[in-house]
């Protein structure tokens, strides 16, 4: 029997509706992930998808690996400068306008790829206006607004975030692979610019905000009247938070980070404009290479969500460097093993790590910087990634154009990796992150001790 206020100590049916009203409901954040997920499916597995269509680019233009390697490299160079910008841009407008923007325009420009003809014009639209345009829907952009609504679970949201690159890898990368077979390379980009038009678009707009306060919220949902959200942790700053970007740059953990994902870059955008060719060179068909890279998406959809739960307990930065060392290991893997055998372990190793680096680098910036000023630091560590993206892609092209193997870049790859795990390694995070030095903000501001950085 239950007992309430109505006669004989009877729960009345006003009581159970006022019950069932005052039960709380989901916090709105995680539909806000929903949406960024399948953004970054969509964004992410459409550009890992680009390798797929390397060998019949080079049969139908009658061009080398190496030319197709310059247009993916400018590409790649381009959204690294489009990076900061978008993240200034976030910073100063909100994520909301900057992703919907971003995203019409590479849905119509992807679309419009399946009318070129040439490199000249595979630069031109892909190497230019989509890697520029996209750079919007990164995560300078979209993990600022994840960092705007949780801080408990920072690392489980911003994991989640990832976790839709990696699916995205793991059912796009096939699925352009099946299309280029069946419907042949112009009709493929024309549907994905399509699911990012008729689907995206509509997506966003109705359910991404910018920020809790923009529908009356708080950041992880606290009840603003509650002791939680008068005291709790969004009163409280970090020993480096800033007011202004440039001052981060005066301290070594944004270098450190930077460097971390300088690598991050060399080793991932080589292997998602290479991987399907280097396998085709071990006579490994296109379609059992791309089936490889969706398993590597696929293991590593469920690492970056393992890394996720650990970072919000453990320090990031121990996971970090552990998850680069791991990485290196999989490139060794390239370099020693048989070619059917490389493939799948690569797969197998590579996908513990692929972009498990993304939340842990950008909850590190939040932790130790702040979220006033994250779209535009995350955007110089990903412009940093860019680069390093970019200068890989086309050594990668030049060194298997001239010397028929990928064995020199996968060496590069494997040293650079052990030294970013080791720089890793060394970022001080208990005595920089908020996480392991919170201060109140209104002590803050009385001592002058610490330049503020809204929380």
């Amino acid at each position: 029997m239950s007992f309430g206020d109505g006669p004989d100590g009877l729960l009345t049916n006003k009581d159970v509706s006022e019950k069932s009203h005052n039960q709380p409901r989901m916090f709105y954040g995680w539909y806000i992930i929903a949406a960024l997920f399948f953004a970054t499916f969509l964004s992410i597995g459409a550009r890992q998808g680009f390798g797929v269509f390397v060998k019949t680019w080079e049969e139908d233009w009658a061009v080398s690996t190496a030319a197709i390697s310059f247009a993916a490299a400018i590409g790649t160079l381009v959204n690294g400068f489009s990076q900061p910008v978008f993240g200034w841009l976030t910073d100063k407008f909100g994520g909301r306008p900057v992703l919907l923007a971003s995203f019409f325009v590479t849905g119509l420009a992807t679309a419009g790829v399946a009318t070129i003809s040439s490199v000249l014009g595979l630069m031109v639209l892909y190497g230019f206006i989509i890697s520029f345009s996209s750079g919007g829907i990164g995560f300078q952009t979209t993990g600022v607004i994840v960092a705007r609504w949780f801080e408990k679970k920072r690392g489980v949201a911003m994991a989640v975030l990832v976790s839709g690159g990696s699916v995205g890898g793991l059912v796009f990368v096939p699925f352009l692979s099946y299309l280029l077979i069946e419907v042949g390379w112009q009709a493929a980009w024309i549907i994905t610019g399509l699911i990012a038009l008729l689907i995206g678009i509509p997506l966003l707009l109705i359910v991404v905000k910018s920020k809790p306060d923009d529908i009356g919220l708080t950041i992880d949902g606290v009840d603003p009247n509650s002791e939680e959200g008068l005291h709790g942790s969004a009163d409280a700053v970090g020993p480096k938070f800033v007011d202004k970007w440039f001052d981060a740059l005066s301290s070594r953990p944004i270098w450190q980070l930077s460097f971390g994902y300088f690598v991050c870059g060399i080793t991932t955008t080589s292997i998602g404009v290479h991987f399907v060719r280097w396998a085709n060179s071990e006579d490994i068909t296109t379609g059992t290479a791309a089936l490889a890279f969706g398993l590597l998406s696929g293991i590593n959809a469920a690492g970056v969500l393992v890394v996720g739960l650990l970072s919000d307990r453990f320090q990031r930065k121990n996971l970090l460097g552990g998850v680069y060392l791991v990485r290196g290991l999989a490139f060794l893997t390239l370099i020693f093993l048989p070619g059917d055998i490389a493939l799948w372990a690569f797969a197998v190793i590579g996908g513990m790590s692929w972009l498990a680096t993304v939340p842990l680098t950008a909850s590190l910036t939040a932790d130790v910087y702040g979220v006033r000023n994250l779209g535009m630091l995350f955007g110089l560590a990903n412009m940093s990634h860019a680069f390093g993206g970019a200068l890989a892609v086309f050594l990668f092209g030049w060194a298997f154009t001239n010397w028929g193997s990928y064995n020199v870049p996968f060496v590069v790859g494997a040293i650079t990796l052990l030294a970013a795990g080791v720089v890793c390694l060394s970022i001080s995070e208990k005595t920089n992150s908020v996480r392991f030095n919170r201060i109140s903000q209104s002590n803050e501001l009385d001592s002058g001790s610490v330049t503020a950085g809204a929380s």
